[in-house]
């Protein structure tokens, strides 16, 4: 079962405190070169974006700024709309996710309601109120206008892995889901970081990827009423380099995880994975965020560059072919 890939090209990202900025700006022409050279004559890439909606406070910036710019080649985007609104209200919300779909909508792959909803810290939706409602009725919205404007586009939401046997987060959703909401559901994203926040021996990590989206699938999803027919795609999957961390050892890192998620693929039907991210933050910093880029923030290439590019031309969808 081949794979759509996909990445997120912008520099600015969120930490477990808030926003991390990008000590050298984006350049968009060196961005879109290093995409050509990730894609190759590969299938098409999808480009990663977020833009947040809050009404009664300044909203995160959207990143990348103008993520139009890199889809040249057949490369579409894989958007994602962020809930920060600290009132909890809906009506601007639905409509903010509506017009994102007007807006984008031939340009659209994907469009994912609420960045990780289930996860409760300060960069990430899980800790705006009302954040459940947001997400069961934006991802209605956002297909009913799909499907009203004719854009085949996927709409789905994302989540991160659940280690703690209280959370109620998947039988919270079951109760708000609805015939309606399974019905416009595509996929389901998951964001995991193996051996990045929980250090893993080596010869463990392929066996933790497995378990990992083995529980995603065969419990946490069907706990919200979700069937097996729904895709799972990886979201947002990286590792670090920097203090401690060889680059040499972020590109077998990558190439072990990426080939577990294409061997469990068919069993566990995933049909998607994205890396985050395209250029570290700041090469020069110590923060563990600083570092996730398959580019230094000079825009030269780690090792893993490489080898994401060989496992896409691998691993992935065959280009289009035309006039067939």
């Amino acid at each position: 079962m081949a794979l759509t890939f996909g990445i997120y090209p912008g520099g600015l990202l969120g930490d477990d405190k808030g926003i991390v900025h990008p000590v050298r700006p984006d350049v968009p022409d060196r961005i879109a070169a290093a995409l050509d050279a990730l894609q190759g004559d590969a299938g098409p890439l999808t480009v990663r974006a977020y833009h947040s909606f809050a009404a009664t406070v300044l909203p995160e910036p959207p990143t990348p700024a103008d993520p139009c710019t890199y889809l040249e080649r057949g490369r579409k985007l894989d958007l994602v709309l962020s809930y920060r609104e600290p009132t909890g209200r809906l009506g601007e919300w639905l409509e903010f996710v509506r017009a994102a779909v007007r807006t984008h909508g031939p340009h659209l792959a994907s469009v994912q309601i609420c960045e990780e909803p289930n996860a409760d810290l300060p960069a990430l939706d899980g800790s705006t109120p009302n954040v459940l409602n947001a997400l069961v009725q934006g991802v209605i919205a956002a297909k009913q206008e799909a499907r009203t404007l004719g854009h085949p586009l996927a709409v789905g939401f994302n989540a991160v892995p659940t280690f703690d046997p209280a959370d109620t987060f998947w039988s919270d959703l079951s109760a708000v889901a609805d015939a309606r909401f399974l019905d416009s559901l595509d996929y389901v994203g998951l964001d995991f970081f193996p051996d990045v926040f929980r250090p893993l021996p080596g010869d463990q990590l392929a066996e933790a990827v497995t378990a990992v989206l083995t529980a995603f699938r065969r419990t946490d999803l069907p706990t919200a009423g979700i069937p097996d027919t729904v895709p799972v795609r990886v979201c947002e999957n990286g590792w670090p380099t920097g203090p401690g961390r060889p680059e040499q050892r972020q590109a077998a890192t990558l190439a072990t995880v990426v080939r577990t998620v294409a061997a469990l693929a068919a069993g566990l039907t995933i049909d998607a994975y994205s890396f985050f991210s395209l250029r570290d933050a700041d090469s020069g910093a110590d923060g563990l965020f600083h570092h996730f880029g398959l580019l230094r923030d000079d825009y030269t290439p780690k090792p893993a560059f490489a080898t994401y590019r060989r496992l896409i031309h691998e691993l992935g969808n065959p280009p289009a072919r035309h006039g067939a």
